[in-house]
């Protein structure tokens, strides 16, 4: 390896969600705090989160005009191939231009372009799968990739074992030691500390029957002396505050969006939570006990796989999307009147957790380079 002050160049591509653009500002960041003069440009799809996070985070992005398959016939398929073609002349003239010593995928639409034109090139690559199950792209991309970092066990069955390392998902530093912040959380939301406190979250857009079923089991929530803090995402939050006041219910706090996870995840008691990877790595870290609903509506069902690789440890349990309307409350109730239970979950989950996740990216990064 060159010192630590000599510059790389380190292309970073993908997005969509919050479970690719978290990791990848993630990787980055440890990235530069061992390599600081080094230079990352992202590679994000146009229209999509990555073009707004990457800059807030302080780099610099650059978009593709590409977007995934539907599910259906629709028009946009039928411009797939134009813009898949346009993707991969950018990615062939950015990689061109910027000579990275390496590209890292994170997974999303403009993941696959990128890292294919630096295969192509024999530039090394690796990828960095967040999933339990692993995406089309990915497979595809993994013939050819150097080193593919995983969050699970077993992900031989989608990748050359060669290839694996078992590194974890990279989360956000703050989330890492919350075990002093219980008392300023409950003060910064406003919570009463001699009150239980539920947690749910259903990612930046939010999450439909998460919503319907805290809706549902609101009333019940109040009787019981529960207190409910509740990311509805931004589809759903307007709807949800009108039907909160409407109904006169105290205890309850929807919120668009949830900025300080790190006192959210210090304050509860109890997290009910979607299964995407991003939401599994952290909680995993946060060692709270959790009920995870896991998205139907999602690739291959791998938020059910996500959850299970957790609930097959006994580290968490699972409530599925169809049930959960009618079920949460007394599932809620039943894991709050048993300390036991909570202990344990909160235990078992820890042990599952990759603190270092990002650094031992890191040091596979290093490896590729050297």
């Amino acid at each position: 390896m060159k010192k630590a002050e000599e510059t790389y160049r380190i292309i970073i591509s993908g997005g969509g969600t919050g479970g690719h653009i978290y990791p990848a500002i993630a990787i980055a960041k440890a990235w530069n705090e061992k390599y600081p003069e080094s230079e990352v440009l992202f590679v994000g799809a146009e229209g999509r989160m990555e073009m707004q996070k990457v800059p807030e985070a302080g780099y610099r992005i650059e978009g593709l005009k590409i977007a995934g398959i539907q599910r259906r016939l629709t028009l946009e398929n039928l411009n797939f191939p134009f813009k898949l073609l346009g993707s991969l002349q950018k990615a062939k003239k950015l990689i061109k231009n910027f000579k990275p010593h390496l590209v890292v995928g994170v997974g999303g639409y403009a993941s696959g372009p990128v890292l294919f034109m630096a295969q192509r090139k024999g530039l090394p690559t690796l990828i960095q799968e967040q999933n339990s199950y692993a995406g089309l792209t990915n497979k595809l991309l993994a013939k050819n990739a150097n080193a593919i970092c995983v969050a699970y066990p077993e992900m031989g069955r989608y990748f050359p074992a060669s290839k694996i390392k078992y590194t974890g998902n990279p989360v956000r530093k703050d989330i890492l030691d919350i075990a002093d912040k219980r008392t300023k959380a409950l003060a910064h939301f406003g919570l009463n500390p001699d009150q239980p406190v539920i947690l749910s979250i259903g990612g930046s857009l939010g999450a439909k029957t998460l919503n319907q079923a805290l809706l549902h089991s609101m009333e019940d929530f109040e009787t019981k002396g529960y207190q409910v803090l509740w990311q509805t995402g931004k589809y759903y939050f307007e709807k949800v505050k009108g039907q909160v006041k409407d109904s006169g219910v105290k205890g309850i706090y929807p919120l668009e969006f949830i900025k300080h996870m790190d006192l959210a995840y210090a304050a509860a008691d109890l997290v009910i939570s979607r299964s995407g990877a991003l939401s599994v790595s952290e909680l995993s870290l946060v060692g709270k006990p959790v009920i995870f609903i896991p998205s139907p509506n999602v690739a291959e069902d791998h938020q059910t796989k996500n959850a299970m690789a957790y609930v097959s440890q006994n580290a968490a349990l699972l409530l599925k999307d169809d049930k959960a309307i009618d079920q949460l409350g007394s599932m809620v109730h039943s894991l709050l009147g048993n300390q036991e239970k909570r202990d344990h979950l909160s235990q078992a989950i820890k042990t599952l957790a990759k603190p270092e996740a990002a650094k031992d990216i890191v040091k596979v990064m290093e490896e590729l380079i050297q």
